[in-house]
């Protein structure tokens, strides 16, 4: 007998427009029932950015998916009413957008924990409710400039432009966002208080690169106070990954068909990968320390590993890897990882045919378990009749009447 999907249960309420919708996706590849209300409208998700599937932004089929649609004019009446309804029987609310969209409409916390003292409602925002920035109007990519992920570049003509860049605080927002939320529900389905929190996009940016920015904030301590590491002779190195160019033994190299990263900062590690090959000579001029030593500078041996590498394919390097205990890994790319075989032993590729688009699937295992496979993000107002008849309990009279005060669009 199947096991219920880990959030069956959990009802969230979402109000979203864009990218922060992304709070909810893993609810609902959970098994969570999450309902996005949206204006008549609807959101404009749908037609942003690149690339659009069959007259759909892959960003909405991802981020939306296995979501009911349901489209409320809130400045009527009967449309609050409807929320307040939702509200009720719900866990959580999301207000994905401007703080205080809702409260705009008699909508916000203090309101709705009238009608459910347990909710859980958190806001979701670019800069948050606080700060001299809270105001500005701003997209993704604004919260990963801010928290100091993105080093600005140049093009041949000197132009200044945005590089290619994982996206941090659209993705850091929903983990440390689901995490909370869920904290929030546990808590309320033990004291029976629900309660209002707000998250920025851009806090999460930051909080998510924490290691360079706390390694700055490390290095203003005087020098005899905070060091760099015992190999480095504690020479303070550059912060994190960018203390990483001058490393040898801890450096990516040009295979014969592309790149590895080489890993071998341990010493342990570092004479594996020599005797592996045959050649403990460079062990024994090179021996290293006993631990995070990068062989830094070493130009010398760099170039010998140069070519060394350059003597077999990346998949050879990775069989070597593991028959030597010797830590080597793929060098991919987002267009080629899916080639990959432990991606493609890893990762549920939800097909096309089914949700719009080729995505990825819920990434933490259920061992012995099969997650619930979301359906195709919804049109706008998709699911007004099942919302209110099988959640709300309208009849269908009541239902009409709605339609035709054009309630719902």
């Amino acid at each position: 007998m199947n096991k219920a999907a880990p959030l069956a249960g959990l009802r969230v309420i979402e109000s979203s427009i864009l990218g922060p919708a992304a709070i909810t996706t893993a609810f609902v590849d959970l098994g969570a029932d999450v309902i996005k209300v949206e204006t008549p409208a609807g959101d404009y998700i749908r037609e942003m950015t690149w690339p659009i599937v069959e007259g759909v932004s892959l960003m909405h089929l991802h981020l939306n998916r296995g979501k009911k649609s349901i489209t409320l004019d809130l400045r009527q009446e009967e449309g609050r009413q409807i929320y307040r309804d939702l509200v009720k029987d719900a866990d959580v609310v999301i207000e994905a957008s401007k703080p205080g969209a809702l409260a705009r409409f008699g909508l916000g916390y203090e309101e709705l924990k009238k009608v459910n003292p347990k909710i859980v409602f958190i806001t979701v925002s670019g800069y948050g409710m606080s700060g001299p920035y809270k105001d500005m109007p701003s997209h993704g990519i604004a919260y990963d400039t801010w928290s100091g992920a993105v080093t600005p570049a140049y093009d041949e003509q000197g132009f200044c432009y945005i590089p290619e860049h994982v996206s941090v605080g659209i993705n850091a927002a929903p983990l440390f966002g689901g995490l909370a939320v869920l904290a929030g529900v546990l808590r309320a389905r033990e004291t029976g208080e629900g309660c209002f929190m707000e998250l920025a996009q851009s806090d999460a940016a930051a909080a998510f690169d924490w290691y360079r920015i706390e390694s700055y904030m490390a290095y203003r301590r005087p020098e005899d106070v905070v060091t760099g590491n015992k190999s480095d002779g504690y020479r303070r190195r550059p912060v994190a990954t960018r203390g990483m160019k001058e490393g040898v033994r801890y450096q990516m190299y040009e295979s014969k068909d592309g790149h590895v990263l080489f890993m071998a900062s341990e010493q342990s590690l570092w004479k594996n990968f020599c005797e592996g090959l045959g050649r403990m000579d460079l062990f024994e001029k090179w021996p290293g320390s006993k631990y995070a030593d990068h062989a830094r500078g070493n130009r010398e041996l760099q170039a010998i590993l140069r070519d060394i590498f350059k003597s077999r394919t990346s998949a050879e390097w990775i069989a070597f890897a593991t028959e030597a205990n010797t830590p080597i890994a793929p060098v991919n790319t987002p267009e080629n990882i899916v080639a990959d075989p432990q991606f493609q032993a890893r990762f549920k590729v939800m097909p096309h045919q089914d949700h719009g688009a080729d995505m990825l699937g819920f990434p933490v295992n259920f061992l012995g378990e099969e997650l619930p496979e979301p359906a195709w993000a919804p049109s706008a107002g998709q699911h007004n009749e099942q919302v209110l008849r099988e959640v709300l309990g309208y009849d269908e009279a009541k239902i009409a009447a709605l339609r035709d005060a054009k309630t719902l669009g």
